[in-house]
């Protein structure tokens, strides 16, 4: 809806740089929900599994000046607290990571949802921009794919703010426009999980796309329409919403993700 009430273009990108995670039938899953809900995106869809060059050529430069390390830690060497500051180098030849080596920046942006937010990069450890088993992090295939569409507008759950730090700063140092920031809350269950496949919560089921609609609209505190049709539901959506004035929204709607 952002998107549509400044003009802009929603892109589909598929995220499938990890593929033990990647489930048979999961992006035709994907296509098929979008649909029911009405949520029709613009453009070709983007596959992160083809982009693995471009990765190549943002890590290397990277590493060309000195900001990266490699590292063999494990999680349970970590003991689940984050990686901070450069470790010993591991065997040559041994599987290893490369991270981006963190000082105390701390990032601050203004949130479009959560307003002025400042970030302590430190407190979360040295982000992974290409994992052991030789596979691109999500930060560095999320940086460089924003720069490359043109993404000006990034809506995606509160649970991913962390994430946002570390990104700017790549950004920063790869010379990459930031993109505005809106961080949206999250559904959870009673006890607190995030409704996710990790959590084995239900899937959406297409017949209930204009109530799941509405009950979406509400929970974000936006006007819900009256209307019985996802069509309707959509167009009323875009012309009642409560940022279809917002500045932001004119500014930086160009491309969401």
């Amino acid at each position: 809806l952002s998107a549509r009430r400044a003009g802009g273009r929603w892109l589909l990108r598929i995220d499938d740089i990890d593929p033990p995670r990647c489930l048979p039938g999961a992006e035709q899953t994907i296509r098929t929900q979008l649909g029911a809900l009405g949520l029709a995106w613009d453009g070709p869809v983007r596959y992160q599994s083809t982009r693995t060059a471009a990765y190549r050529a943002a890590l290397a430069d990277l590493e060309r000046r000195g900001l990266l390390f490699r590292c063999a830690c494990s999680r349970a060497q970590l003991a689940g607290q984050p990686h901070r500051g450069r470790c010993a180098p591991p065997p040559a030849g041994a599987p290893a990571a490369w991270r981006l080596a963190v000082d105390t920046t701390r990032i601050d942006f203004r949130d479009r949802v959560l307003g002025p937010v400042s970030l302590d990069l430190a407190a979360h450890g040295d982000p992974i921009l290409w994992r052991k088993e030789d596979l691109p992090g999500y930060p560095l295939a999320c940086v460089v794919d924003d720069a490359d569409q043109g993404i000006s507008e990034v809506v995606r759950g509160a649970d991913l703010l962390d994430a946002t730090g570390p990104q700017i700063l790549l950004q920063r140092l790869l010379g990459l426009p930031t993109p505005a920031y809106a961080h949206v809350p999250i559904a959870r269950t009673a006890n607190g999980q995030k409704l996710s496949k990790q959590n084995l919560a239900p899937a959406l089921e297409p017949a209930a796309a204009v109530a799941d609609l509405k009950r979406a609209l509400a929970f974000l505190g936006e006007p819900v329409p009256a209307a019985e049709t996802v069509d309707t539901l959509l167009q009323l959506a875009r012309l009642q919403g409560s940022l279809k004035s917002s500045p932001l929204a004119a500014d930086f709607g160009r491309n969401t993700a």
